[in-house]
C-alpha cells in the first residue's frame, strides 16, 4: 500500500522525506521489522520506542512515525512527526487494513464486570439468528465458528484491524467487542467506527494502572465520548455512574435497568441454580443463566439486539436457549450433591455479586466455602477488600494464590489477610498452593455444601515468575469431587 494512503486523516506536525512510497507492514515492536515497514516509536511505561529507531532502520524499516525526529537521519527514510504516536498508530492501522470496522456493525462493550458475558451472549445470539458474526473477548476471539486465541481483552491496533479485516473477508455483518479501560487510554480503539456502545457497570479495579477511581471512570467515559451521532449508547441506569458515561456522547442515549424505569426494563421473578425467570418488557421468559448480575447482562444483550433492529420476541426466544461465557458462574454437582462454582470474579464487587447470588439461592443449611486469591503485579488496594467480602458472605474462606506473576504469593496472601476481621479469622484458612486449597475445600465440604472457586474462571494457566503453567480450576475441582479420574 502507498504510504500517502495510510496517512489519510493523520495530523502531521512535521514531515521529512517522501510519502509516495510503498509500505508492506506496520510495527511498534522493533523485533518485528521486515523490509519497508512503518515503525511507530511509542513511549511506553517500560521503554521508549524512540531508542530503537536506528535498529529498526537497519532491520528494514523505511518509514518512522515518531514524536521527536532524530538528528541523524538516513536520506532514504521517511520521518513523520505526530503529537501522539499511539493515536497515529490506531488511525493508520485502520487505514492500512482498509477501515474494516466501517464495513460491519461494530459494538463495543465496556465496564468492570459483565463485558465478556455480554459480548459472548451477543455473539451466540446473532449466530443463532443466522448472521455471520465476529467476537473479540477476554476468553477467545471468533470469526463465525473459527476460534482465534485471545491474548488481551482488547488487542493492539494492528492485530485488531487485521482481525476485523479477516471478519469482513469472511462476510461478517456484526462484531461484538470488549473494550477495556486500558485500551481506551492506550488508544487501541483509535480509528475504529462503532455502531454502538454498551456500559455494564464500574467498580473498584485496575487502580494499579489508572491510579485513581476518577481516572478509571474517565477512561470508560472517553469511549462513549468518542461515539459518533450515528451510533447508540446503552447504559446501565442502576449503576450510579451509568448516566455519567453518556454526559458528553453524541450517540443516541438508551438505558436499561432492573430497579427503575428505563428504555429496557426487567424484573427478576425467580432465581435458582436452574436459571433465571425474568419479566423483560412484559414478556415472561426463563433463561439458563443464574444470578441477578446475569439479569443485567441479559437485559443489556436484549437492548442491544433490539437497537440493532432485531424482533423482540425472536430475540427473547433465542436468548432463552443460550448459555453464558466459559468460567462465568460455571457450576457442577457431585454425586454427593456438593455444588462447585467456578467464576472469573476478581474484583470486590464481582465477588460480592457471585456470593450474594449464592446467598439468594441457598436453602440456608448448607455451607458456602470460598477459595479466593488476588493477582500479582496488579491493584494491591483491593486485596484486603476482596478477603473481607469473601469472609462476610461465606461460612468458610481459603485465601490462596491466583496468578502471582513476579510477586511472592505468600506476600499477596498476607496482604489479603489484613482484610480479615478478628471475628472472621476463625473461619479463614491461608493455603498458598492453589491446588492444595481446592483439595482442602473439597475435603471440608459436606453433602449439599457450595464451593465457590473465584478469580481465574476460564483461564487454563497459572502465571509464576513469567512462566505460565497449565492450571485449570474446573478440571481440578472436578478431580477432587470425583467427577473425572
Amino acid at each position: 500500500m502507498q504510504l500517502q494512503d495510510v496517512l489519510y486523516g493523520i495530523a502531521i506536525t512535521n514531515l521529512v522525506g517522501v510519502t509516495n512510497r510503498e509500505v508492506t507492514a506496520l510495527a511498534f515492536d522493533s523485533r518485528q521489522i521486515i523490509k519497508d515497514t512503518v515503525f511507530f516509536a511509542i513511549k511506553g511505561t517500560l521503554s521508549d520506542g524512540h531508542k530503537y529507531i536506528a535498529d529498526t532502520i537497519n532491520a528494514g524499516a523505511s518509514v518512522i512515525v515518531c514524536e521527536q525526529i532524530p538528528e541523524n537521519r538516513p536520506a532514504e527514510v521517511t520521518y513523520i512527526q505526530v503529537e501522539n504516536t499511539s493515536v497515529a498508530l490506531g488511525a493508520m492501522a485502520a487505514n492500512f487494513y482498509h477501515n474494516p470496522s466501517s464495513k460491519l456493525k461494530l459494538i463495543g462493550i465496556t465496564g468492570t464486570n459483565g463485558k465478556t458475558t455480554i459480548a459472548t451472549i451477543l455473539f451466540k445470539l446473532f449466530r443463532e439468528l443466522g448472521y455471520s458474526v465476529g467476537l473479540i473477548s477476554t476468553v477467545q476471539n471468533h470469526i463465525n465458528d473459527a476460534v482465534i486465541p485471545a491474548t488481551h481483552t482488547t488487542p493492539n491496533p494492528i492485530a485488531l484491524n487485521e482481525l476485523l479485516q479477516n471478519m469482513v473477508d469472511e462476510g461478517c455483518e456484526y462484531c461484538f467487542m470488549e473494550v477495556s479501560s486500558h485500551a481506551v487510554v492506550q488508544h487501541r480503539t483509535e480509528g475504529l467506527s462503532f455502531a454502538g456502545g454498551v456500559f455494564s457497570n464500574i467498580t473498584h479495579d485496575h487502580l494499579d494502572f489508572h491510579k485513581t477511581f476518577d481516572n478509571y471512570i474517565k477512561a470508560k467515559k472517553a469511549f462513549f465520548d468518542g461515539l459518533p451521532a450515528s451510533a447508540f449508547a446503552l447504559t446501565n441506569l442502576d449503576d450510579r455512574n451509568g448516566m455519567v458515561m453518556l454526559q458528553n456522547t453524541k450517540a443516541t442515549k438508551q438505558t436499561y435497568a432492573l430497579k427503575q424505569l428505563a428504555d429496557f426494563k426487567a424484573k427478576v421473578v425467580e432465581n435458582s441454580f436452574n436459571g433465571l425467570h425474568l419479566d423483560i418488557d412484559h414478556s415472561d421468559v426463563f433463561f439458563k443463566l443464574v444470578g441477578s448480575f446475569n439479569a443485567y447482562n441479559l437485559l443489556a444483550v436484549y437492548g442491544t439486539a433490539v437497537l440493532l433492529g432485531q424482533d423482540k420476541l425472536t430475540v427473547l426466544t433465542a436468548l432463552s436457549n443460550l448459555t453464558g461465557a466459559e468460567g462465568r458462574f460455571d457450576y457442577i454437582t457431585s454425586s454427593q450433591n456438593i455444588i462447585g462454582i467456578v467464576d472469573y470474579a476478581h474484583t470486590p464487587d464481582a465477588v460480592q455479586n457471585v456470593l450474594s447470588t449464592i446467598h439468594d439461592i441457598r436453602k440456608g443449611t448448607e455451607q458456602v466455602i470460598t477459595i479466593i486469591g488476588c493477582g500479582g503485579d496488579r491493584d494491591k488496594t483491593k486485596r484486603p477488600v476482596m478477603a473481607q467480602v469473601a469472609c462476610d458472605w461465606s461460612d468458610k474462606v481459603i485465601l490462596t494464590s491466583d496468578n502471582p506473576r513476579s510477586e511472592n504469593p505468600q506476600t499477596i496472601v498476607e496482604e489479603m489477610e489484613k482484610g480479615v476481621s478478628p471475628t472472621n479469622k476463625r473461619k479463614t484458612l491461608s493455603i498458598v498452593d492453589r491446588r492444595e486449597a481446592i483439595k482442602t475445600a473439597c475435603h471440608l465440604a459436606r453433602p449439599g455444601d457450595i464451593i465457590l472457586l473465584a478469580g481465574k474462571g476460564h483461564e487454563k494457566y497459572q502465571e509464576i515468575n513469567g512462566v505460565r503453567y497449565h492450571f485449570d480450576d474446573k478440571e481440578i475441582l472436578m478431580e477432587q469431587l470425583n467427577l473425572i479420574s
